[in-house]
């Protein structure tokens, strides 16, 4: 599947809003965001009209898959997967999205952004109790194991990845072993607990897929 290989600082700086798409880069006085660089395209004037429904909903979509690293037609799948689910639509996306493998990595520090994340689950160096598994979009269960391969523990990529953890921590529904290199995807959050995403406004997703 063809994927974004632009600059992806460009891609924050259209939403005006960062995704943490390049890890401690996203944080340091580099970052497009906190040097206040305009949106990329049109001019300042011409970006300040009033935005359609259409547009402002457009937005919410385009924010949420980007910080996850999706294309579209596979986002519209998910999407659709949370569609005939039991529940809210929108929370059920939500929580389809943190069940992705490549997330799940992200999340438990063996990677500094999603993006790198993907690359090591592609690579080969993730095991799901147990199993190898490279597709980034296999999605996790609750009580599942995460681990890197044994062959891949001396990987500085995700050494220094795992540093942020004596920093952060990690989500409340998931358990990590730092030494051991490996975690446990506890159970699906709530809507309520994926705190970090800012104000993404999944009920406008909805909308715009109803159309």
């Amino acid at each position: 599947m063809a994927r974004y290989t632009g600059p992806v600082c460009r891609l924050c700086r259209a939403e005006q809003k960062k995704l943490m798409l390049k890890g401690d880069r996203c944080k340091s006085d580099k970052c497009a965001i906190n040097r206040k660089r305009p949106a990329p395209g049109k001019d300042p004037k011409a970006r300040a009209g009033k935005r359609s429904d259409y547009g402002v909903q457009l937005r919410e979509k385009q924010k949420l898959k980007r910080i996850y690293g999706m294309q579209e037609k596979q986002f519209g799948l998910f999407f659709e997967r949370a569609l005939r689910m039991t529940g809210i639509t929108g929370e059920n996306l939500f929580v389809l999205l943190e069940r992705r493998l490549d997330n799940v990595v992200y999340r438990l520090r063996f990677a500094s952004s999603r993006s790198q994340a993907r690359q090591v689950v592609l690579h080969g160096h993730i095991t799901v109790n147990g199993k190898r598994v490279n597709v980034p979009s296999y999605l996790v269960k609750a009580e599942d194991e995460i681990a890197i391969g044994e062959t891949s523990k001396g990987l500085v990529i995700v050494k220094d990845a795992l540093k942020e953890f004596g920093k952060s921590g990690v989500m409340p529904w998931l358990q990590l072993d730092p030494d051991a290199m490996k975690g446990k995807f506890l159970v699906s959050p709530r809507r309520s607990d994926i705190t970090d995403l800012g104000d993404i406004k999944e009920q406008m997703i909805v909308e715009l897929y109803s159309k």
